[in-house]
């Protein structure tokens, strides 16, 4: 009887696996290039992504719920309790199609076309336990919808709990998505997000990875991982399996009350690298749209640190940023005391710094010249409803945030929070530290930048810069905070130049580490005073990793070109059919290295007249740059 009763649950058990193993579900891109295919089996969730009919990458999906708070709350003892994806059942799939365009405040691009198809896969617990399902029956179900975006760019996907009945409190206590890749795929992992990147392979690293994450299939493919829509939830980093697949590892665990989603994971894939950089727009449309009913106070441009913090310097610098075309000044760290200390107030000036802030204020304003200043996050978390109304009354334009506290539920929320609050009071933000962007400026546009980079605070070489637009710069702007006289930097000044256009930061601090008197008449940096921040057009051109980057920007009629090149000298064929207008005649301006010249910055200055077609031969120096001005007639 014992062994007919075994043979009975087994058959049962296997008729149920093998029912759920049959639960598959695909979707597409509009283009029929990227194919999502969605799977259960006994073992879970599952899936695989395809571009061009090639595997970009595969793996499990779900969320892990602390069982122990959930089910007792439903009434199950907690010697019942399972893996609570154990045995989700797919009920239903919705789909459907979207294809508009919207125009942000500012941006790469003033046009960006949000176009994808959706499958919402709809999923709840099974009835195998009954007392779940009594619990369920009391008005304590428990849904899991999986949604799947397929865009042109790539697809995205995001786990959502609908609104339950009773207003569940939910503990997700680990994100179960996998991504496996191909033996001898390599990674350009970066631990911190001011850290320096390697490229390794699938294997033994001993720390998380930064995301936004690039990874070179075996076949060439080029793959980024990326996580968007990040709010009242916790950061996500890349770890390493024992089976040398990378795992979604959450900061900590979340609490949510539904209805609520997680961040999207963006998957990317590209013949070309230099292709994804095309592509990242798909971030913002991964975000609600904006929400600041007023936008006039948000104007972008250039920004130059005041270094001294006295009176005098304060109005000298301003005197000097319009005459640079630059739009601000900033007062960084130490304008209202030690930062670090408690009892320093980010409420008024310290007695040591003979600033009078409303009147600084006031000659800015008569020169066209805005004020930022920073302050700590200690002043920021303690002081923040009696700073916004004192600074406003100043007449500030921006703070910026310092030593922000990054990944944490609380501190995401309290974080996104202070630029809810700083967008009522007209105030512009640049976070810096540790965060990086997922998209959240669409949605609140005053946030302008944020740092989350290895930038020329730390003076970093080439091979570092020219991954950056490959990396870090998918997920959104960064204040890398351009040097050019600094004798630290590792670069050349055409190198440092080109920055100003293949970075995108719509506010974008110049001179860092300089002073006004460091400035005797240099030519080029008439490149710097024209360029914008902010753009109608953007295309990346050409590049490879660590290499070598090509960016071309259009503002109106007219565009800019930065070139920044690696460790080793390359000459380059720059087409102008692949951005300018056909037919249209123009004036280059045209930057670029000349170790022959006895200028102290070796900058040599060339104006051409050229028709769109022509290519324009650049060679670039080890470590160097080029940077072109292209001025329609």
């Amino acid at each position: 009887m014992m062994n007919f009763r075994r043979f009975i649950l087994f058959a049962v058990l296997s008729l149920a696996a093998f029912a759920t193993a049959q639960a598959a579900e695909q979707l597409s891109s509009p283009n029929g290039k990227y194919l999502f295919r969605f799977t259960q089996d006994h073992r879970g969730l599952h899936y695989a992504i395809t571009w061009e009919g090639r595997e970009v990458t595969r793996g499990d999906l779900g969320v892990d719920i602390d069982n122990h708070l959930v089910e007792s709350a439903m009434g199950v003892p907690n010697d019942t309790c399972q893996l609570w994806t154990s045995d989700l059942q797919l009920t239903g799939v919705d789909r459907q199609v979207v294809d508009t365009t919207w125009r942000p405040v500012y941006g790469e691009n003033a046009v960006v076309r949000d176009h994808y198809q959706q499958m919402t896969l709809h999923l709840q617990k099974g009835a195998l336990d009954r007392r779940l399902t009594d619990g369920y029956q009391k008005g304590k179900e428990y849904l899991l919808d999986i949604i799947v975006r397929a865009y042109d760019e790539g697809v995205a996907f995001q786990y959502h709990f609908p609104e339950a009945t009773n207003g569940l409190f939910i503990h997700v206590s680990r994100e179960l998505t996998t991504y496996k890749f191909s033996p001898g795929t390599e990674a350009y992992q970066e631990s911190w997000a001011q850290g320096p990147y390697h490229r390794l392979p699938l294997s033994g690293w001993k720390d998380e990875s930064e995301r936004p994450l690039l990874l070179s299939l075996p076949g060439g493919l080029q793959v980024a991982l990326l996580e968007a829509g990040l709010h009242d939830y916790v950061r996500g980093k890349l770890r390493l399996t024992d089976d040398n697949e990378l795992q979604v590892s959450m900061h900590s665990p979340a609490d949510m009350i539904t209805p609520f989603s997680t961040p999207w994971r963006v998957v990317m894939a590209a013949e070309r690298a230099v292709d994804l950089i095309n592509h990242k727009d798909l971030v913002l449309n991964l975000n609600a749209p904006c929400r600041i009913q007023d936008t006039s106070f948000i104007r972008p441009g250039k920004a130059f640190r005041v270094a001294q913090l006295n009176m005098a310097s304060a109005l000298q610098c301003v005197d000097f940023a319009q005459e640079r075309g630059l739009q601000y000044i900033e007062l960084d760290a130490g304008w209202y005391g030690p930062e670090m200390k408690i009892n320093s107030s980010a409420l008024k000036v310290a007695a040591s710094r003979d600033i009078d802030m409303p009147q600084l204020c006031r000659y800015a304003r008569s020169k066209g010249i805005g004020v930022w200043l920073y302050v700590n996050q200690r002043a920021l978390s303690q002081q923040l409803d009696s700073i916004l109304p004192l600074y406003r009354q100043w007449g500030v334009s921006g703070l910026k945030f310092g030593f922000v506290q990054v990944g944490s539920q609380m501190w995401t929320t309290w974080l996104h929070d202070a630029v809810r609050k700083c967008a009522d009071y007209h105030l512009m933000v640049d976070i810096h530290d540790e965060y990086r962007p997922t998209g959240w400026s669409r949605t609140y546009p005053n946030l302008m930048t944020q740092e989350g980079i290895r930038g020329n605070e730390e003076m970093p070489d080439a091979t570092h810069n020219t991954i950056l637009p490959f990396t870090r710069f998918l997920c959104g702007p960064a204040d890398y905070t351009l040097c050019y006289f600094n004798g630290r930097v590792k670069n050349t000044k055409a190198h440092q130049l080109a920055m100003s256009v293949v970075y995108y930061s719509p506010i974008t601090f110049m001179y860092w580490y300089d002073q006004p008197s460091a400035y005797k008449g240099e030519r080029e940096l008439d490149f710097w005073k024209t360029c914008p921040t902010v753009w109608d057009e953007s295309r990346a051109l050409d590049g490879q990793p660590g290499e070598y980057i090509v960016q071309a920007r259009r503002t109106g009629n007219d565009w800019h070109v930065g070139v920044m090149n690696g460790m080793e000298s390359r000459t380059l064929a720059l087409s102008t059919s692949d951005f300018l207008q056909k037919g249209r005649r123009y004036i280059v301006e045209l930057y670029q290295d000349d170790p022959t010249l006895t200028t102290r910055t070796k900058v040599s200055t060339t104006v051409l007249k050229v028709k769109s077609g022509r290519t324009i031969t650049l060679k670039l120096q080890p470590s160097g740059g080029a940077a072109l001005r292209f001025i329609q007639q």
